[in-house]
């Protein structure tokens, strides 16, 4: 009887569900590709908002257009299928990898190829669907057909949203987080072919084709530190001795001719040969000013070198280390050589070390300080940009004690004057007192600090022993600007507009043109 004929309603096959729970991997390992991209972009080219914006925007059109290729594939759908997931798996597995060593040997093809890679995986990827959809229709209801492939589909991406940052970059890396994905592409590819085994034309040559993509994966898998070390090693030229990356940034160190350097995103924070230069300025104008500081605090200077300058002065009781990255605060405390630069300062019973935004901490507390040191890289992307604001140092103002200091330091004001007199400008715009001076750091060449209080600085008369850079006769010198690094009329750095993001990439672009 008619009745009594099956309908698209019945309960799921177990291909179906095999291809869902597919749809869930293949979801999952899209918005993987598409994440590794835009933290690689931020990296090595800065500006993590603009990065990520442009890599989110540049994968959805190449998705879309995958969607609307995938009209003209009509014939042997799962054949289609698991080719496309072949081919996702050895671009998308491989991209993290192959920027590493572009950047490297090629920088001049990085972006190139990383907006090449990008729209080749998002065109693939926005083809998958499609198929496994087209696929589904077969044995299931348009409505239920909708709602299961794009249920599975958004589970995928919240689910690797999540890993992406607390577990699978921390703990396996870049590199092997893409190559890891990729096998998971592989692997749908070979589940497709036994679960679509009868309809196959060519069932050894699929099979043999996803064996061979899954031998090249797990071969990159298993030379992931060698592929690292490579790129690594041509990029920054020294050997690499120690290197991890956190939900937050990548860190490197180097030996050579320089002594230790250390990293962040691929940009110099400090050498061993010349950074009690840079640190000694940063912190002894302030901490020698006061006279007898008690309290202190450190934002960001997650190295602990400014923390081995402050604990040179008896009067000292505590000093508060604010660091957003615990990756920072426990090399530098646990490695022996890394601990070795700043003298165990971070194991030191007066240091306590506080792993939070900055921002969110002067919110958030009421304490006031003697002297407060700003340590923050410079401002090359919004995330950091927004402890540049006026909004930052009117919160920086109230947790100062009534006779406190703070200095900051604030990017070269010769290469970089309109970033630098921007700071002083956006410093002075909260109410504070502000006393500008510079210091040759060879690893960098001038380089700016401000010093901000609610009182006068005044040049102290003495400076702790044992100072390889300052001295009471010398320090005056650091206060003196010559014509080329003089004062320039500056806009006030806001939340709302982040003037100095783009000003600093424009001064510091200037550079590396050149």
């Amino acid at each position: 009887m008619a009745i009594a004929t099956s309908t698209p309603q019945q309960a799921p096959r177990p291909i179906d569900i095999a291809l869902l729970i597919s749809v869930f991997v293949v979801a999952a390992c899209g918005l993987l590709y598409e994440l590794a991209a835009g933290a690689l972009a931020s990296y090595v080219l800065g500006d993590s908002v603009l990065q990520f914006s442009t890599i989110i925007g540049t994968y959805l059109f190449a998705m879309g257009v995958g969607s609307w290729l995938s009209r003209y594939f009509e014939r042997q759908l799962p054949a289609h299928f698991l080719r496309i997931e072949l081919l996702v798996a050895l671009i998308g597995g491989a991209l993290p990898a192959t920027l590493f060593l572009a950047n490297a040997y090629a920088p001049g093809a990085f972006r190139f190829l990383l907006y090449g890679m990008v729209l080749m995986v998002g065109t693939l990827v926005g083809l998958e669907i499609p198929l496994v959809m087209r696929i589904l229709k077969r044995n299931t209801a348009l409505k239920d057909l909708v709602s299961q492939v794009l249920t599975f589909d958004y589970l995928g991406a919240l689910a690797v949203s999540m890993a992406f940052p607390l577990l699978l970059v921390p703990h396996l890396g870049l590199i092997r987080t893409g190559l890891l994905f990729g096998l998971m592409n592989a692997a749908v590819a070979l589940w497709a072919v036994w679960l679509f085994r009868a309809e196959l034309r060519r069932l050894r040559a699929h099979a043999a084709a996803c064996v061979m993509v899954l031998l090249a994966l797990l071969a990159g898998f298993a030379g992931a530190d060698h592929i690292t070390t490579l790129a690594e090693d041509k990029f920054y030229q020294d050997r690499v001795v120690y290197s991890t990356a956190s939900p937050y940034q990548r860190i490197v160190v180097t030996h050579g001719k320089a002594g230790h350097r250390l990293f962040l995103n691929g940009n110099l924070q400090f050498a061993e040969r010349d950074e009690y230069r840079y640190h000694e300025a940063l912190v002894h104008p302030a901490m020698a000013a006061h006279g007898r500081p008690k309290r202190v605090a450190v934002l960001g200077g997650g190295d602990g070198m400014a923390v081995r300058e402050i604990l040179k002065y008896p009067s000292v009781e505590s000093v508060t280390l604010v660091e957003l990255d615990p990756a920072m605060t426990r090399t530098f405390t646990e490695h022996p050589t890394l601990a070795r630069l700043n003298g165990g300062a971070l194991k030191n019973p007066k240091v306590h070390i506080v792993n939070t935004d900055a921002f969110q901490w002067l919110q958030q507390g009421e304490d006031t300080f003697d002297v407060i040191v700003v340590d923050f890289p410079d401002p090359t992307n919004f995330s950091i940009g927004k402890l540049y604001t006026n909004s930052f140092y009117s919160l920086l103002d109230k947790r100062l004690s009534a006779s406190g200091y703070a200095v900051v330091q604030t990017t070269s004001p010769l290469v970089a004057r309109q970033s630098f007199w921007t700071v002083v400008s956006t410093i002075e715009s909260v109410g504070l007192r502000t006393a500008p001076y510079h210091a040759h750091v060879p690893s960098f060449g001038e380089w700016g600090y401000v010093l901000a209080s609610r009182r006068p600085w005044r040049m102290p008369d003495a400076l702790p022993g044992g100072l390889q850079f300052l001295s009471p006769q010398t320090l005056p010198l650091l206060f003196d600007f010559p014509l080329d690094m003089a004062r320039v009329p500056a806009e006030v750095n806001r939340l709302s507009n982040q003037v100095l993001v783009h000003t600093y990439e424009r001064e510091w672009g200037k550079v590396v043109a050149h």
